[in-house]
């Protein structure tokens, strides 16, 4: 297998893991009576990941490894642990919002409001230019952008909608 294949086969691996991890934080967060925000975009948003993905898997082979450009995404990695890890069980790829729980503040979240969409914008321009694929990264950014103006907008109406979630 050529490295592309393996990296693409880690970053497959990873999401699917994620997914994982997602399900079963929904369904717990779900069951403690949390709610879901913006359910209606998110079959749009999977069938956007997962063709970023099917577009890097069709296009990477016998492509070239920019080094910096796959040290960048290595540390962009690290960015997406650590959110994840910062927000733990409530985790997930949709927009779960819990009743009367304080905003998460602490670690990536005192510099960012959103520091995952941050991580997951830098990483779809970032992987397909690791491979020299100028017309994925600037499709899926532009894609993803309109993606996430929808998202955000929803996420921030759930969370910041009530004045006194503004100081939590």
């Amino acid at each position: 297998m050529s490295w592309p294949y393996v990296i693409m086969a880690f970053v497959t691996a990873q999401r699917l893991a994620e997914l994982m991890i997602d399900r079963r934080n929904t369904t717990r967060l779900l069951a403690a009576g949390a709610r879901e925000v913006g359910a209606r975009h998110y079959p749009a948003m999977v069938a956007m990941h997962a063709s970023w993905l099917a577009a890097l898997w069709f296009t990477v082979g016998g492509k070239a490894v920019n080094l910096a450009l796959l040290a960048v995404f290595a540390v962009l990695q690290f960015l997406r642990i650590w959110v994840l890890a910062t927000l733990g069980p409530r985790w997930t790829t949709r927009i779960i919002v819990t009743n009367n729980a304080p905003l998460v503040k602490k670690g990536p979240f005192r510099f960012l409001r959103h520091p995952n969409y941050a991580v997951v914008t830098a990483e779809i321009a970032v992987l397909p230019l690791v491979f020299g694929l100028v017309w994925i990264a600037v499709l899926f950014t532009l894609l993803n952008a309109a993606m996430l103006h929808v998202r955000i907008g929803a996420e921030n109406r759930a969370l910041y909608g009530a004045k006194d979630r503004l100081s939590a």
